[in-house]
């Protein structure tokens, strides 16, 4: 006890004598008692030594002060009295929320204007296998007036839609490269890179056999591309209204764009008819002065369907003699001038029925080479159509005399 602080033993030593005359009289029991609790005050003195002399002159100057009252020892066989709670921790500050946001750069604006695009040098998808010497890296895309055989935008509007879900919006062109009478086309998403450069996103479709002609296009709101597209490119003798036209729908996958919607092929035309001519023999009769001939020639046209006609035309009589007035309540002369070859028109034929023609001509023998003629599908518009089976419109003149 010897590294007591000298005051502060002092002080225990009048406590506990103040205690010990209060609590109980002189006597054996009285002084077993004591002995036991100087003991136990010895050992607790021994294990708080080292808490004392590490808060001696707190301990010290608060028992100075004579800081509180002095708490009485527990009596043998009296219940302990337990020590007062602890204070209740400090509530925690509640953390505010993280108003930090996303690092992450904004994707590049793609919407490109069609003078920019005009100006700049751009990749172009892959052309078709038959459009050779299409170019396709570094083109610089020239406009439709231009009338240059590569590399040409469209006269299309174009289209501007997110196509790939980045947020931001992305630019469809058509492209076209001319070879010959006819072009190859193709729909091209274009967007930008982190630097501002126009890049090339992807081709959406592009023109091949059986898909000649791309003659539309649109985008939608949540990023798809509709095409109109046709199995025929008008060219040299073809009529416009020939073409089967399809709107179809493209989306882009990650890598690349496919179709998500509409027909996948163009069917049989449900517009036209099987036409099918035979005969062809020409009677010729006795010459006459000038030594042109009258002559008949028959033939017979079937409707194999399944569509019915509207009229029936007959092409290249011409070359084989001229009509006889006669002939004009059977078959009109055609004074229209179209690529059907028609010289006259006549009723038309419902599906599966057949009729027989007999024309009276005057025919120069002189002229007669290899002659033929051929059968004509009109509509009630007076427009000339296709046939199913072309081969078998027409019939070799074959001459009988």
């Amino acid at each position: 006890m010897s590294d007591i602080d000298p005051r502060l033993r002092e002080r225990f030593a009048a406590y506990r004598a103040e205690t010990v005359s209060t609590i109980a009289g002189p006597g054996p029991d009285q002084a077993r008692r004591t002995l036991r609790r100087r003991r136990q005050a010895r050992a607790v003195a021994v294990a708080v030594t080292a808490i004392v002399l590490a808060v001696a002159p707190i301990v010290a100057n608060a028992a100075l002060r004579d800081d509180g009252p002095v708490p009485v020892p527990a009596q043998t066989g009296e219940p302990t009295t337990p020590p007062p709670s602890a204070p209740a921790p400090t509530p925690s500050v509640p953390l505010t929320p993280s108003t930090t946001t996303s690092t992450s750069p904004a994707a590049p604006d793609g919407r490109i204007s069609r003078a920019q695009l005009l100006a700049a040098r751009v990749d172009v998808p892959t052309w078709p296998s038959y459009a050779q010497g299409c170019a396709t890296s570094g083109v610089r895309l020239r406009p439709p007036a231009s009338n240059q055989d590569v590399g040409t935008l469209a006269d299309l509007d174009l289209g501007y839609t997110d196509l790939d879900g980045d947020g931001a919006t992305e630019t469809v062109a058509l492209v076209t490269c001319r070879f010959g009478e006819a072009s190859a086309k193709q729909l091209v998403a274009f967007d930008r890179d982190g630097k501002g450069r126009i890049v090339t996103m992807g081709q959406v479709v592009v023109t091949r056999e059986g898909l000649d002609d791309i003659t539309d296009a649109a985008v939608t709101e949540d990023g798809k591309v509709r095409a109109q597209v046709a199995d025929i490119q008008p060219c040299c003798s073809m009529r416009s209204y020939w073409a089967q036209k399809q709107w179809r729908t493209y989306r882009w996958t990650g890598q690349g764009f496919t179709q998500s919607d509409g027909p996948k092929s163009f069917g049989q035309d449900p517009r036209l008819t099987d036409l099918v001519l035979t005969g062809g023999d020409l009677v010729l009769g006795p010459a006459e002065a000038d030594g042109k001939r009258p002559g008949t020639l028959t033939v017979t046209v079937t409707n194999r369907g399944p569509v019915n006609v509207a009229k029936i035309g007959f092409g290249e009589l011409s070359f084989v003699g001229t009509l006889t007035k006669a002939d004009s309540s059977i078959c009109v002369p055609w004074r229209e001038s179209d690529e059907s070859g028609a010289d006259c028109r006549t009723a038309g034929l419902r599906s599966g029925e057949r009729r027989t023609y007999t024309f009276h001509l005057i025919v120069d023998p002189t002229d007669l080479d290899q002659p033929r003629v051929r059968v004509v599908h009109f509509d009630d518009q007076d427009r000339h159509w296709q046939d199913l089976t072309h081969g078998d419109n027409f019939v070799d003149v074959r001459v009988v005399s």
